[in-house]
């Protein structure tokens, strides 16, 4: 239960932040819902393709197409005011991925998977929505560029790892967890820590 409900939780807040980049590129009502639900939806489709579970999660429990539905339209009406709130959404992005990496890690773990394969499924799980939504938009995903993002996810799955094979209780975990992922990729923004580039280029 805990799970699902991180999971639906992450769901509306990755859904949003994909309609509003649907929004910010002037896509219509329907690119702004197919892109929220592909930012929502993606990572926890990948998760379940790499796991084994056919059908994925998302296409057999009808919440889990509902709730991104939901929040990409309201961010499609109300997106005026959600532009204004830049801080809340970054805040809500980092939230999600905190959200879909501690469900995706424990998601793979309860399928008895060597720990080092939960880790990159979990990051994998926070992850990948958002690639997809950059792909979809053209733009180079930011798990690429120079912001840290798939390390504040790393970071987060690696702990869930490690505190689920000491024997800590789940709730705790997964509290912590999320929390790791979003102050590491708050502090990243905060104070402009970027990963190192290729210094020069090509001639």
């Amino acid at each position: 239960m805990l799970v699902v409900v991180l999971e639906l939780a992450g769901l509306a807040v990755f859904a949003a932040s994909g309609a509003l980049a649907a929004v910010r590129a002037r896509l219509d009502v329907f690119g702004v819902v197919v892109l929220g639900l592909t930012t929502a939806l993606g990572g926890g489709v990948i998760r379940d393709v790499l796991l084994g579970i056919h059908p994925p999660t998302s296409l057999r429990r009808w919440p889990y197409l509902l709730v991104p539905v939901v929040a990409a339209l309201v961010v499609f009406v109300f997106h005026p005011q959600f532009a204004r709130l830049r801080r809340a959404v970054l805040l809500a992005d980092a939230v999600g991925l905190g959200l879909f990496t501690v469900s995706g890690t424990a998601t793979a773990l309860a399928t008895d998977v060597p720990a080092y394969t939960a880790c990159l499924i979990g990051m994998t799980a926070g992850i990948g929505g958002g690639a997809l939504r950059d792909l979809l938009l053209r733009e180079i995903p930011m798990v690429l560029r120079r912001e840290i993002y798939a390390l504040a996810a790393l970071a987060g799955a690696v702990f869930v790892v490690a505190a689920t094979r000491a024997g800590l209780p789940a709730a705790l975990v997964t509290v912590i967890g999320a929390a790791l992922v979003v102050t590491v990729r708050l502090v990243t923004v905060w104070r402009q820590w970027n990963a190192p580039v290729a210094r020069g280029g090509w001639e």
